[in-house]
């Protein structure tokens, strides 16, 4: 079942090596490493832009993970892909499946403002004012969310909430 991988870089092969001892080592169920297997090859695949087969891979791992935490990640990086592919209904659907599981997951959060964002921008070049606003809003209350997860990160966002006059006033 182990992926071939096509980039066999060095932290691919350091990862993969040090993931099979923990399995091996770790009391887990037949299932739960099978779940990681499929993980670890979606990450790979994805990581090569292989986005079909890190899907497949993906949601062969969410049919055997019990564990909501890593389901959350399954769901978020499933997300990833349907984002980078411009899916953003598809997208918003899983990132928002992985904070139902997982509410402490401020990449999700972020990501889910950049799709606001980036909707708030096309609906200014459409002149829709109001739609612009109305995502501009959602924006900044994801953000503002993902910022207090994580209040050293997401620097751009911070920067435009400042600027917008749309809030952030982490403590």
């Amino acid at each position: 079942m182990p992926r071939l991988q096509k980039n066999d870089n060095f932290i691919d092969k350091t990862f993969t090596i040090l993931a099979d001892i923990v399995l091996k080592i770790m009391p887990t169920s037949k299932e739960e490493k099978e779940a990681f297997y499929y993980y670890r090859d979606g990450m790979s695949a994805q990581s090569e832009g292989e986005y079909a087969e890190a899907l497949e891979n993906y949601y062969e791992a969410l049919q055997l993970e019990e564990d909501p935490y890593d389901r959350s990640y399954i769901l978020y990086n499933i997300g990833l892909i349907y984002s980078s592919n411009g899916e953003h209904i598809k997208a918003l659907e899983y990132y928002h499946k992985a904070l139902e599981l997982n509410p402490k997951l401020p990449q999700a959060l972020n990501n889910i403002a950049v799709i606001y964002h980036y909707q708030g921008s096309k609906a200014v070049n459409n002149k829709k004012t109001n739609a612009a606003k109305e995502m501009f809003s959602k924006a900044a209350q994801y953000w503002e969310q993902a910022i207090s997860l994580a209040p050293n990160n997401y620097i751009e966002a911070q920067n435009w909430l400042k600027t917008t006059g749309r809030k952030y006033n982490i403590e």
